[in-house]
């Protein structure tokens, strides 16, 4: 049953004002102070080096901070996620995302005359509502309208899509500019669109669609981007075998995205592969990067020590199933929803593979959990996934439907602690276990209480046949 309109525009609307609260007026940290450094100096100064940027070369007047004002350190050294090429700066993060948010600034500066030297709060607040803020509305809104295709009651599409927005590390990572409420937010419509596909919805817009996602995915993260994309497109083949034209179409709109990427790379660090894991780009006086911290290659002096960090990013004091307490639910249910959706197995396993794949590569190709942040940032745009798995126990277990409400209960608080912090700040291990344990322990009790009603249920009907 399709969702009346209203209900499109409540969600979105109360999905946007999440938004404008949760947005910063000030870069948060390196990660967002080189990619905004980026998008100034292509439209301010036309070149992609970023040295003369306010992120890099913080004015020392005081009077124009581009960073949180309490941040001595940031807005003294400016940001640190730095490149050296040919002489000068340039950002470690991915090309295309910067060009796009270039093109909104350069679209604002017409309009409004903003310029980020003249006044960093306004140029933060307003490219983070015009990225992260847009990309938070996305996923939210994206994640209702899963709940059509998975033929979800009307209520719970709500409840699946204010978990979302409310329960999960999503809302703190719309505080700032950053690449993964990104691919959040193209994982989640992209989910959207393979469960249409599951329905045999497979019109040439909608594959059009699939392949303009499965590009821009690959382009704005390396790691978890091309992972996902190999993902797609093994799923998409699966459903469109028969429908040769219908794939070609996936396969054209799939394409341009990622051959722009590859040449921004190589115009900007003279390789086709990302700039930031070349040895000699990051080898730079001052640089915070070790031959251990460099990403790419297998740093771990032993399997034993691949598996355990790999397990503490998924359970220990930062991993990414702690931070979003609904996902333990998620991954608990696998096998029961594995049994039951045999319609949407592809789609299924399509999210398994991408998940269990970009948290393996990261595992085996990094040793510092993702630098200072909240939780593991890398694996953020997991949620989505764990949501469309979510929304197939909420149609195939209503009996698990109060554990989904009670985990996303404790995660509205844990949500709530981990936004006071922002994602560039480690939540508290004692108040993260807290929690932890807390939402552990009546989850227990949960199933203890219906184990017990399901006991006493089955030993009444013997007596009652006797009688």
């Amino acid at each position: 049953m399709m969702a009346p309109r209203w209900c499109h525009v409540v969600v979105v609307s109360a999905a946007a004002l999440i938004a404008v609260a949760a947005a910063r007026p000030y870069a948060g940290g390196w990660n967002d102070g080189s990619r905004l450094a980026t998008v100034e100096a292509l439209v301010d100064h036309g070149d992609w080096a970023i040295d003369q940027s306010i992120f890099v070369r913080v004015p020392p007047d005081g009077r124009t901070r581009p960073y949180a004002a309490d941040d001595a350190a940031l807005n003294r050294d400016g940001t640190s996620d730095l490149l050296w090429i040919r002489g000068r700066y340039y950002s470690d993060k991915s090309p295309m995302p910067a060009a796009l948010l270039a093109a909104e600034y350069a679209a604002i500066q017409r309009l409004t005359g903003l310029t980020a030297s003249a006044a960093p709060e306004q140029f933060c607040l307003a490219l983070t509502l015009g990225s992260s803020g847009a990309a938070f509305v996305l996923a939210v809104w994206s994640v209702f309208r899963l709940g059509e295709p998975l033929r979800l009651p009307l209520p719970w599409r709500f409840a699946l899509a204010g978990s979302f927005a409310l329960a999960t590390l999503a809302a703190t990572y719309a505080q700032h500019v950053n690449n993964h409420i990104f691919l959040l937010a193209t994982a989640s419509a992209l989910t959207v669109e393979l469960a249409w596909l599951a329905n045999g919805s497979t019109s040439p817009f909608r594959c059009i669609r699939i392949g303009l996602l499965m590009g821009l995915s690959y382009a704005i993260d390396l790691g978890v981007g091309p992972v996902l994309f190999l993902a797609t497109a093994a799923v998409v083949t699966v459903r469109l075998w028969r429908r040769p034209w219908s794939l070609v179409l996936a396969a054209l709109a799939a394409t341009p995205i990622p051959l722009i990427h590859h040449g921004l790379n190589a115009q900007i660090g003279g390789t086709l592969g990302p700039a930031n894991a070349v040895t000699t780009s990051l080898a730079r006086p001052g640089s915070h990067f070790t031959e251990q911290t460099m990403p790419g290659g297998w740093h771990h002096p032993s399997v034993s020590r691949f598996v355990l960090y790999a397990l503490d990013m998924l359970v220990g004091k930062r991993g990414i199933l702690g931070h979003n307490l609904p996902l333990f639910l998620a991954v608990a249910a696998v096998p029961a929803i594995w049994r039951r959706c045999r319609r949407e197995r592809p789609e299924l396993l399509h999210a398994l593979a991408w998940t269990v794949g970009a948290w393996l590569l990261y595992g085996a190709t990094s040793t510092n959990s993702s630098g200072v942040c909240c939780s593991i940032r890398w694996l953020v745009p997991m949620i989505a996934p764990g949501y469309f798995i979510l929304g197939l126990v909420l149609r195939e277990r209503p009996d698990w439907r109060s554990d989904f409400l009670l985990l996303t209960g404790w995660g509205a608080i844990y949500a709530g602690a981990a936004a006071v912090r922002g994602p560039w700040r480690e939540l508290d291990p004692r108040v993260h276990w807290i929690l932890v344990a807390g939402a552990g322990t009546c989850w227990m009790m949960l199933a203890w209480k219906r184990r017990a009603g399901r006991y006493a249920v089955q030993t009444q009907r013997p007596q009652s046949l006797a009688a």
